[in-house]
């Protein structure tokens, strides 16, 4: 019989309810036996959702205890602390960012340790199946040396809630940032980047002063540039999600499909370096070979977010209960918020009082 994992549930809001309840709910190795939450009628729906203990505090849910698991689906600025709570006596699983700073980071690392307990930062978008197809055309090698791989993660649209404050730890890129970061640092390879950023917070009187527009490098010798966008800006779409650029060839696509091309070096035309300048005054020109391929989501995979979920809670059970490796492991995602804290460090932006 399958070892059941039983989870406390700190924050039962938009992600601690909907995204990690509803899909835990559905889990049979996993079992919801405590909620925390500050507001009556959260608590009230986590009673009658997964008949489950609730508690106003994730504090008193933590000295109750009675799980093995804690789900630290806090607000923003509450995760490391939070995590670092939670290690003293439960393996945990954070929700993004895990932390501000490289140092609050290195902080929960230090609580696990101590403690002999795990920490899981949720990464899930790892498992998005674009990225992990385009993975495997990268790694299969076919488009020569990766030079430059671009993310857009944009769209255009106005916020009006506590995601939009400096003080609760928001801004596009703490909030959505922490998605395609994570990818860039897959892409960008193993070493800690050099990161230029720059980011805007423009919210048109509606109380934000958090940022809602970031672009951001990650460059280093020998590895491939990475840029990121996070934009809440983008009235027309501007290329793919993702677009790779490589030395044979290139990818582009995004969540439903993606297409490649790439030619062979071995059946490519050869050709001598042109003495002294130009020959006849021509533009180097030549008819190369493409290979082309393509991939589209299966019909049975149309929703990637409850996908996802569910490849990051299976893969989490596997490393858990069965001793298999991380497949995110703990050094990429500390370099991840190595990216975010470099980002914030070069855009100190204003802050503005609460309306």
């Amino acid at each position: 019989m399958a070892k059941i994992i039983k989870v406390g549930i700190a924050g039962f809001g938009r992600s601690g309810r909907d995204i990690h309840a509803n899909y835990l709910k559905t889990d049979s190795r996993f079992q919801i036996v405590a909620v925390a939450d500050a507001l009556p009628e959260r608590r009230e729906d986590a009673v009658k959702e997964h008949a489950c203990a609730v508690y106003d505090d994730y504090r008193a849910m933590l000295a109750a205890g009675g799980f093995d698991l804690f789900v630290n689906a806090t607000p923003s600025f509450l995760h490391a602390p939070a995590s670092i709570e939670a290690l003293k006596n439960y393996d945990v699983v954070s929700e993004k960012p895990s932390a501000p700073t490289v140092a609050m980071f290195d902080e929960i690392l230090a609580a696990a340790k101590a403690n002999g307990h795990a920490f899981y930062p949720f990464q899930n978008s790892r498992f998005l199946p674009y990225y992990r197809k385009a993975r495997e055309v990268v790694e299969s090698g076919v488009l020569g040396k990766i030079v430059c791989v671009r993310l857009n993660w944009s769209h255009f649209g106005r916020r009006w809630d506590w995601q939009t404050r400096q003080e609760n730890l928001a801004g596009g890129l703490y909030n959505t940032g922490p998605h395609p970061v994570d990818h860039a640092i897959t892409w960008f390879g193993e070493g800690m980047p050099h990161v230029f950023a720059r980011m805007a917070a423009e919210h048109e009187g509606l109380g934000g002063d958090a940022n809602n527009f970031c672009t951001l490098t990650l460059w280093g010798e020998g590895h491939p540039v990475v840029e990121v966008q996070v934009s809440s800006f983008q009235a027309f779409p501007e290329g793919d999600t993702l677009n790779i650029q490589g030395t044979h060839g290139g990818l582009t696509g995004g969540n439903g499909f993606l297409k490649w091309k790439y030619y062979d070096p071995n059946f490519a035309p050869k050709h001598e370096f042109w003495k002294p300048w130009s020959q006849d005054r021509h533009y180097c020109s030549e008819q190369l070979e493409w290979q082309e391929g393509e991939w589209r989501k299966p019909d049975d995979q149309q929703n990637s977010f409850q996908q996802i979920v569910r490849a990051y809670y299976a893969s989490l059970y596997d490393v858990i209960v069965n001793g298999k490796p991380r497949e995110i492991t703990l050094d990429q995602v500390r370099r991840q918020v190595y990216v975010l804290e470099e980002a914030h460090r070069q855009n100190p932006l204003p802050t503005t009082p609460k309306p």
